[in-house]
């Protein structure tokens, strides 16, 4: 006589399966198919191979884990196989100038209920800022004509705020939802460096000058809360560590030593008192990023002692508390020259704690923070013009009208990146390339440069079965 499993036996073995077994035990009897479809064994599948999965990433009242579980594994797939039935493609267009810069306005958020969007917006020399709708093709909004071209954007998904500035340093707050203009801030001259910093204390937008002023502003009033003189009369490149505790800031065309300061100092700064920075001992520093796994793990490219050689350098840093004042210690985790053969690199990338992405004109390289080479790419015939990287993929942007897609394997001791498809632009006849590529979970957009001067979008959105 066979002895039947009751339904909390079979909930008990259903757990140590995995998905596709799940779904070959629920075509077994009623029973089995009802146990499997158990919330919480698709659940628990979900934060197992998803670690960041959280339940505010997906819409529970629409759909279930087990829903999100078969979609997402899909839309995985298809972004890792890059066929032609896997994604659909439009040429965007609507700017009258070139496209300067795009960002995403939609949150990178996993949802398959139907409504989920990707949603991009752009600045151009037509002295406008757009949104666009990249599944469907479509302009959602476009400001009126702008006093000066647009030059530079960022934006905050979770408050639907965009911002812009202009080539005479006028700063603009936009709700992203209607295009209606919020708020508004003159800096004395030229900016192209803005900064988002979602903190503790509150949403701020830090932007740096010509004239080497870095200011705070509290969004979205843009209230100035501090400003700071970092390199006197100098351009100020900046880049915000990923828990926004840190701000790396450097001279363009200069060799003195970059600074880091502690963002916290910036905006909440005492009376008569500098915000706490400190100098990073390297000079002539022409690249840096931070480590985006590892908050404050900076990588800095800079040139040697003598100026003959490029370097990266890494570092680590750390608040310390001593008297009531909060100082900054840095310690040098690595050090090692780049090869001589090797054309200077115009980009950089800290995909993990021990991983640095290069790319040297068409090349793209990849080297431990100790210097070893893991991994060289020739994909591309011409310069590579941008770079996106994030835990699952990197995308390249080049000037031979293509972007290419690598995805990473992280079952070794070090990442594996593998060099997957390309996805084409236009005709050359019409086109000069692309020159900027972005990504979310969903999509995949560049901006493909016209040889007349203009630009238009080009998205890739990639299909899910929902049923």
């Amino acid at each position: 006589m066979v002895t039947q499993l009751g339904l909390h036996e079979l909930l008990h073995v259903f757990s140590f399966l995995e998905a596709r077994d799940l779904l070959r035990a629920a075509q077994v009897n009623k029973v089995w198919n009802e146990v499997s479809r158990t919330k919480e064994l698709w659940r628990q599948l979900c934060l197992r191979r998803w670690s960041s999965c959280k339940a505010s990433q997906m819409v529970l009242s629409t759909q279930t884990w087990k829903q999100y579980y078969l979609c997402r594994s899909e839309l995985e797939f298809r972004v890792e196989s890059g066929r032609p039935e896997d994604f659909t493609c439009k040429a965007i267009d609507g700017h009258t100038g070139q496209i300067d810069q795009l960002a995403y306005i939609s949150t990178n958020e996993y949802r398959f209920d139907g409504r989920e969007k990707s949603v991009v917006c752009t600045v151009s020399t037509d002295c406008t800022v757009r949104a666009w709708d990249l599944r469907e093709g479509t302009e959602i909004w476009s400001s009126p004509v702008q006093p000066a071209s647009l030059v530079n954007l960022v934006t905050y998904p979770q408050q639907q705020l965009v911002v812009t500035v202009d080539t005479q340093g006028l700063i603009k707050v936009w709700n992203a939802e209607t295009g209606c203009e919020c708020a508004s801030f003159s800096l004395l001259t030229y900016s192209s460096v803005m900064e988002t910093c979602d903190h503790p204390q509150g949403l701020f937008l830090l932007a740096a000058c010509a004239e080497g002023n870095l200011y705070a502003l509290m969004m979205p009033q843009l209230q100035v809360v501090s400003k700071v003189t970092v390199f006197p009369h100098s351009s100020v490149n900046l880049v915000v560590s990923p828990d926004q505790l840190w701000v790396f800031a450097s001279a363009q065309d200069s060799d003195l030593g970059p600074k880091v300061f502690y963002t916290q100092s910036l905006l909440e700064p005492l009376e008569d008192e500098p915000p706490i920075c400190t100098t990073l001992p390297v000079r002539l520093s022409s690249r840096a990023c931070w480590a985006s796994d590892e908050a404050a793990r900076l990588i800095v490219m800079h040139r040697n002692d003598n100026g003959t050689q490029l370097v990266v350098t890494t570092f680590e840093l750390k608040a310390e508390k001593f008297r009531a004042r909060t100082n900054i210690l840095v310690q040098q985790m690595t050090s090692f020259p780049l090869p001589d053969a090797m054309m200077p690199p115009h980009l950089m990338k800290g995909p993990s704690s021990q991983l640095i992405l290069l790319a040297s004109g068409s090349e793209l390289l990849l080297f431990t923070i100790h210097g070893l080479q893991l991994a060289a790419f020739q994909d591309h015939q011409q310069p590579i013009t941008s770079l996106w990287v994030d835990p699952t993929r990197v995308i390249t942007s080049s000037l031979d009208l293509s972007l290419r897609i690598y995805v990473w394997n992280k079952e070794n001791k070090f990442p594996v990146l593998k060099s997957c498809y390309h996805l084409l632009g236009g005709s050359h006849r019409w086109a000069s390339g692309f020159i900027h590529v972005k990504s979310d979970s969903m999509s995949i957009v560049g901006v493909e440069a016209r040889s007349m001067g203009t630009s238009i979008l080009r998205s890739y959105c990639f299909k899910v079965q929902r049923s």
